[in-house]
């Protein structure tokens, strides 16, 4: 089958198609033939060599995507051939087949086309976590997204906006803000050209939750922006470039990384919240509970990823290379032509 093995880190060209062994099913694992392939900011962290969740190298990359069934192992019993699902694993979905264990195989959403499904786990997984399990957001809550048009944002802002939130959330050029509000925030805040916290605290004050994804400088004030009881959930560091050989940026990389203080915590009674779901996908209880909450809010509510655009299995260098030019919107996905 056609894959991307990844054996050294670099540049998008790095990504080279190439012919390697079809995987077969163990007891417990299904054998999915991919239609399409969401694409995770994570991937170009590992391609660079700056993802610590990823394997070993040799690894073909990708962490979810959608397809049909083509085989089960002895051990499965819910799942059948010819089932329509969506994948979620630590790797392998760039390819035209994966193999992936039962409970890491979730039933497609029917009135999702086939892109929209391959875009929906890992970041309506990633915003549900953070916004709803940990930071625990309720009907009338001011909630503030950092890079609402990513991904997990526009995933965070349609749940905040569901939940009856109050929703800000930043971005830097026009056609991101325009979808921002499109998709229910009450304001969306230019982060280029506004003080994102003196646009919050001018519209009515404090927040009750933050979704933050960049670290450093925004962190800090991302933190003061807090009420009381306030919660803030962490979910990346789109501001650390760390580079391996540069020994400046170890220094960078530690100076920006997000750092709370307990006793400073205690004295303004606010929490800070962390969350990889990657390794939650260990616990099969907990991956599944969170799976059918999600779903059901999703079906209730008719949210919908967004998909920003699409590429050719082919050009997956050309996918990764547009996801780093912060010209991206929602998600990115790449279809796979048997």
């Amino acid at each position: 089958m056609r894959a991307y093995e990844f054996r050294r880190s670099g540049k998008p060209e790095v990504l080279k198609l190439t012919e390697v062994p079809e995987p077969s099913p163990k007891e417990n694992e299904v054998k999915v033939k991919i239609e399409c392939i969401g694409i995770n900011y994570a991937e170009i962290l590992s391609r660079k060599g700056m993802y610590g969740w990823a394997p070993k190298k040799p690894y073909t990359p990708g962490m979810e995507a959608f397809g049909e069934i083509v085989e089960v192992g002895t051990e499965v019993e819910k799942l059948k051939v010819g089932e329509k699902v969506i994948v979620g694993r630590q790797y392998g979905s760039y390819a035209e087949y994966i193999c992936t264990e039962q409970h890491l195989c979730f039933p497609a959403i029917e009135d999702f086309t086939p892109a929209e499904n391959a875009a929906y786990l890992v970041n309506f997984m990633t915003a549900w976590v953070a916004l709803k399990k940990m930071c625990k957001v309720s009907k009338g809550d001011r909630v503030l997204i950092h890079a609402a048009a990513g991904g997990v944002g526009t995933a965070a802002v349609q749940i905040g906006k569901a939940l009856g939130c109050t929703v800000y959330g930043t971005a830097s050029k026009k056609g991101k803000l325009e979808l921002i509000e499109k998709l229910g925030a009450t304001k969306a805040i230019n982060y280029a050209t506004q003080d994102f916290y003196e646009e919050i605290i001018n519209d009515g004050g404090k927040l009750d939750s933050v979704l933050e994804v960049v670290g450093g400088e925004v962190f800090k004030k991302s933190l003061k922006l807090l009420k009381p009881f306030g919660s803030l959930a962490v979910i990346g560091f789109a501001s650390i470039n760390f580079k391996k050989w540069n020994p400046i940026s170890w220094w960078r990389t530690w100076k920006d990384a997000p750092k709370v203080k307990i006793l400073s915590m205690m004295k303004r009674s606010q929490g800070i919240f962390a969350s990889h779901i990657g390794y939650l996908t260990g616990n099969t209880e907990v991956t599944s509970q969170i799976w059918e909450e999600l779903k059901s809010f999703t079906e209730e509510h008719k949210l919908k990823p967004v998909v920003g655009k699409t590429f050719d299995f082919s050009e997956m260098p050309e996918a990764h290379r547009y996801m780093e030019s912060r010209e991206s919107v929602g998600k990115i996905v790449v279809n796979v032509n048997h």
